[in-house]
């Protein structure tokens, strides 16, 4: 199966940041979230790679679709993901 990655940016009001680490399922066109990483001030650009090799790591251990139920849209993806994890 082919996948497609997705990043998706969100600004929080205290002005940190979430980055969400997504999947679109290319067969079915749907959506699902892997992981979140969370930003905040100052940048150190060490996690960043952590988290980088964190995302790979994830992916080749199991498939997105089966760390993650899918959804139609990203935004109905993300909802869930927030609802389950935050």
């Amino acid at each position: 199966m082919l996948f497609k990655s997705v990043d998706v940016w969100k600004r929080l009001d205290n002005g940190d940041a979430i980055r969400y680490r997504c999947f679109e399922l290319v067969p079915s066109g749907r959506y699902c979230v892997q992981s979140a990483d969370f930003y905040r001030l100052p940048i150190d650009a060490k996690p960043g790679g952590f988290l980088d090799r964190q995302f790979v790591d994830l992916f080749l251990e199991q498939a997105p679709d089966g760390r993650a139920q899918s959804f139609a849209t990203l935004e109905e993806a993300i909802a869930s993901h927030d609802e389950q994890f935050h």
